[in-house]
């Protein structure tokens, strides 16, 4: 039986991708070996957001022409689709395809088993118009399910390369998204996670169907539980898909709406295209129709130019703003993009300090966020053990509001929906005891 060893860098699209490629070699009978196995093909799904990314691709890539030389190394994902050349020029590299035209990826394989010929499969990405199809009917970590429903991004922000790995926006077929939401379900997942490279775009492309539209027909899939969106600009939330969060029981009361900056010119720099006070406006709307809801968001700290007193200003938005939940990464350079050429770049040391301020108030927002909830009977599917306590009796999954609740439970309860109570509020975790489990039988 031939094997394929897989190893993925970045984010949770790529993780997605990933998982799409393994059923394509899955259906040609391929076995799955873990990555530090010796394996017939290896597929790398390389990152390129930082030029960090870049570099431990490059690491992994020459790792696996260690691991085996006469093993065919395909390599895939954002690197790939901006700098073929520099991976071509690595010994013992058979293909480079970006991030289109994988359902190619098994004849090109078949191609270099043959010919021992490498192949430069990339073309350029901004001239693409389709989604790319590639099904992922079942998921490894069976607890939530993730689908994937548009492609690449057409916000340029001065600080991103995306635009130039992944493409221009384009969103899958409606009747695509719905097949597949159904397979999962069937499948026996709860829970569905709506992703993709800017996800709150999704339908801007289309013709009289929207984001609003595909929520209100998802919110119609029998048997599904629940609705997440991994993330969407405050932009996207428009009445419309206010109206179905209103409306629907299945969309979860979490939103994860990237801010970026709290302050209007380094937004501005940033090319954002939203103003503080248009941002904190969407998120008093949201507030007022869905009162519990947990906000979760991104921030980019120490961008060029950001002084101590814009740094400030930002900072007392921000914790006045009020969110669950704070992600919260330095600003660094990336090669190509307009940000990386400005003068005015931030010390590395300044930028860990601020790194570490929003880092205290995050933990302070998320543990008063919990205690919110204390007393009260959440619903949660539980995902895995609790972390560093396997063994002990204790389960772990998030509420529909993003908390993450630890309690005593079987493993069979994996999976299943649980009614469960907040015991004790905590930053990273809160414990909660087990009230009841809705769902006895899961499918699959």
């Amino acid at each position: 039986m031939p094997t394929v060893a897989f190893h993925t860098l970045g984010c949770k699209v790529n993780f997605y991708d990933t998982e799409a490629i393994w059923q394509l070699f899955k259906n040609e009978g391929y076995e799955q070996l873990d990555f530090e196995q010796t394996a017939d093909v290896y597929v790398i799904n390389t990152c390129t957001v930082t030029n960090t990314g870049d570099k431990k691709s490059r690491q992994i890539i020459r790792r696996a022409v260690r691991r085996n030389p006469d093993a065919i190394v395909a390599v895939t994902g954002c690197y790939a689709q901006t700098s073929p050349a520099e991976i071509m020029d690595i010994p013992g590299v058979d293909l480079v395809i970006g991030t289109q035209d994988r359902e190619n990826l098994l004849p090109l394989v078949k191609q270099i088993q043959a010919t021992r010929e490498p192949i430069n499969a990339v073309r350029n990405i901004m001239k693409t118009r389709e989604f790319e199809e590639l099904d992922v009917p079942d998921f490894a970590d069976r607890t939530r399910a993730f689908l994937k429903i548009q492609e690449g991004c057409n916000n340029f922000c001065t600080f991103c390369i995306i635009p130039w790995s992944r493409g221009l926006l384009r969103s899958r077929k409606p009747e695509n998204v719905l097949k597949q939401a159904r397979q999962l379900v069937a499948a026996g997942y709860q829970e569905i996670v709506l992703t993709g490279i800017h996800t709150g775009g999704y339908g801007e492309d289309l013709e009289g169907y929207s984001l609003a539209r595909l929520l209100e027909d998802l919110d119609q899939v029998e048997g599904l539980k629940r609705l997440r969106i991994s993330s969407i600009e405050a932009s996207q939330i428009d009445e419309e898909v206010l109206a179905v969060l209103k409306r629907s029981d299945k969309m979860c009361r979490h939103l994860h709406i990237p801010l970026q900056a709290g302050e209007d010119n380094v937004l501005a720099r940033m090319r954002r295209k939203y103003t503080t006070a248009e941002f904190a406006e969407k998120i008093r709307r949201i507030r007022e129709i869905m009162p519990d809801v947990a906000i979760t968001t991104d921030l980019i700290v120490g961008f060029p130019g950001e002084t101590d007193e814009l740094y400030q200003a930002g900072f007392d938005y921000i914790r006045e703003l009020g969110f669950s939940e704070l992600h919260v990464f330095p600003y660094s350079k990336r090669t190509g993009t307009p940000a990386a050429k400005y003068e005015d770049q931030v010390d590395e040391e300044v930028k860990n300090a601020r790194v570490h301020e929003l880092i205290d108030l995050s933990e302070k927002f998320q543990l008063e966020y919990a205690q919110q909830f204390v007393g009260a009977v959440l619903e949660v599917i539980p995902e895995r053990e609790a972390k560093g306590r396997e063994g002990q009796g204790l389960i772990a999954g998030h509420s529909d509001n993003y908390i993450t609740l630890v309690f005593e439970g079987a493993s069979e309860l994996i999976g299943k929906v649980c009614r469960v109570r907040v015991t004790e509020a905590g930053v990273n975790e809160s414990r909660g005891e087990l009230v009841e489990v809705v769902e006895k039988v899961m499918v699959g």
